[in-house]
């Protein structure tokens, strides 16, 4: 299928499929627990979530585990990631781009781990009115944050990577409030991740 953008037929194809082997073990599944806990700590009462580029689903995996009650999303852009992420068998996967409208019932909470990043920043608006849509209160972004927008080299390929004050943009232009907010440490004792900046805002 062809795309819009070239950041989406490069993670559709090869390379997107290549990332999966380089993406799960049960260490990694651990610190996402842990990385759950702490940007779930202001929220109440949710029910219900769904995650935009969802890959194979270790994100989703991580909510189950810490309640299982939790109704479960997510949409995937690589088919072979999204196969996966449905054998998991505890999450409803779509396979599509979360640059097109997305039509569903709206969720409590919905969320982004490391794909904002990746988006066409002339196409981020799209995404950005799927975030607002797809949720009646909360939007949680876990992102590489800068305060200005940069470009940066991704694993040798140029214009994949983008970096910006992602929550920035959404509290200024579309009026979401701020609830918490937190960076993870790629070289935590306990549960290290890739030095995620995330932001929790509600509607």
């Amino acid at each position: 299928m062809n795309y819009k953008t070239e950041q989406e037929n490069f993670w559709a194809g090869e390379f997107g499929t290549k990332y999966i082997s380089r993406n799960y073990s049960e260490k990694l599944i651990y610190s996402k627990v842990a990385m759950w806990t702490k940007m779930l700590k202001a929220t109440n009462n949710i029910k219900s979530a769904t995650e935009l580029g969802c890959n194979i689903g270790l994100n989703l995996l991580a909510l189950n585990r810490l309640n299982p009650n939790i109704v479960l999303s997510g949409y995937e852009i690589n088919e072979t990631a999204a196969k996966q992420a449905s054998q998991l068998n505890i999450a409803q996967i779509h396979q599509g781009s979360i640059l097109e409208p997305i039509d569903v019932s709206p969720v409590d909470l919905i969320f982004t781990v490391g794909v904002l990043i990746h988006i066409n920043p002339d196409y981020l608006p799209n995404v950005y009115q799927n975030l607002l849509s797809c949720t009646v209160r909360y939007v949680l972004l876990a992102e590489y944050y800068n305060p200005v927008p940069t470009i940066v080299n991704y694993r040798g390929h140029k214009k994949k990577l983008f970096k910006r004050d992602f929550a920035g943009e959404l509290i200024d232009n579309y009026g979401l409030k701020l609830i918490d907010y937190g960076f993870v440490y790629k070289k935590d004792n306990w549960a290290p991740q890739d030095d995620i900046t995330w932001f929790l805002l509600e509607k």
